[in-house]
This record gives structure tokens, sequence and C-alpha cells, in this order.
């Protein structure tokens, strides 16, 4: 498992933006840069847009490693298709994302760890690697024993934020199907997401 380098909102900070949608983000109150020259403002080249747009999409999943991210890239151009789409699918098809977006747990970095730490079940089978593929169809649930946990309690009770259609999310099993793979728009980012940027920073 990568070890995230920096305190999670020092990355939203950094970025200018609220990245996850947290009302407890310091972003919201302090709209600039972390440092002494945070405050002072900088228009962006198109590198500088591109590297933004490619750093957002990146920190939003758990500032997964940037091997990590150059390979989901490679993936997505080897696929048919549009390779934005190819992308945001991937990405949204990661174990981790996938534990996030359904509500068992309050943060992306959080959902790493839960699956790490063994309290997922992959149609019925134990899977603790966070960057698994799921499948449509493919059922994710919290094992048994782990379903008392007092972090998935406070998560499920919070309606900070909503399951997207692309998930079919029973409560009462506390389990969900991965009916499809989404596309940009289906994706409930709590900010712009380019991945045409992305694309065109890679391609460079």
């Amino acid at each position: 498992m990568s070890k995230r380098k920096c305190r999670k909102f020092g990355i939203s900070r950094r970025l200018g933006v609220n990245l996850w949608g947290k009302a407890k983000d310091p972003v919201n109150s302090r709209n600039f840069a972390p440092g002494m020259h945070g405050t002072k403002s900088h228009k962006l080249t198109d590198y500088g847009q591109q590297l933004q747009a490619k750093q957002m999409l990146r920190n939003y999943y758990g500032d997964i490693t940037e091997k990590q991210f150059r390979r989901t890239y490679k993936e997505a151009i080897r696929r048919k298709g549009d390779t934005g789409h190819n992308l945001i699918g991937l990405l949204e098809s990661r174990l981790d994302a996938f534990v996030y977006r359904v509500g068992f747990v309050n943060s992306i970095f959080a959902a790493r760890q839960f699956v790490n730490h063994g309290h997922v079940l992959v149609n019925g089978r134990s899977v603790n690697i966070p960057s698994y593929r799921l499948k449509p169809n493919d059922v994710v649930a919290i094992r048994e024993k782990s379903r008392n946990l007092a972090i998935v309690h406070v998560a499920l009770a919070s309606n900070e934020r909503r399951v997207p259609d692309y998930i079919s999310f029973d409560a009462a099993k506390d389990s969900a199907i991965y009916v499809r793979v989404p596309e940009l728009q289906d994706v409930p980012y709590p900010v712009q997401m380019n991945p045409k940027l992305v694309i065109e920073f890679y391609s460079r």
C-alpha cells in the first residue's frame, strides 16, 4: 500500500479547491495555497492547467502514486473507445474508490485502509488490494465481523454524499453491486474534473 506523503487537506489547499467536498476542509476559508507566497495569484500556462487537472484527478483517488496513475492512463489508451471515458471508468472501478463511493467509510484514505485490513468481500471472497479492479455485476460487501465497526456506522449515518446510480446499494445487507462503468457526467465529483487535459498532459 502506498504511503501518503502529506496531509490530505494540505493537498486540497495546494490545489486551491475543496477536492473531496468536505465541510471542514480549510480551503473553504483559506482559498489559497499554503506558504508565504500562497496569496499571490498566478496565471497558469497550458502546461500548468494540464498538470493541475492531472494532480486533481490523481489526488482525488487517495493520492495514488504517479506510477500507478500513469499505468492506469496507459491502460485507458490501450482500450477501445474514448480515452477520457476509459480513464474515469478505470479509476471508478478501483475497489477503494467503490467502497468510498458507496459510503462504507467517510474518506478515500479510510477506504484504502479499510480494504487493506481485510474488511471487504468481493463476490463473497476477501479482497485486501485497494487497486483491485471491479467488473460490472460484482458484489461488494462488508465482512460480517466488520459491520459493527464505529467507522462504518458513522459513515453510513452521514448524508454528506449520495450513492450514484451506477451502484446499487442494499443497506440491509451492507452490500452494493457495481452495475456499470460510469461516464464522467455520472460521477459525483465535488469539483470539475477534466480528463481531456490529463490526456493532453501525458501526450506531450
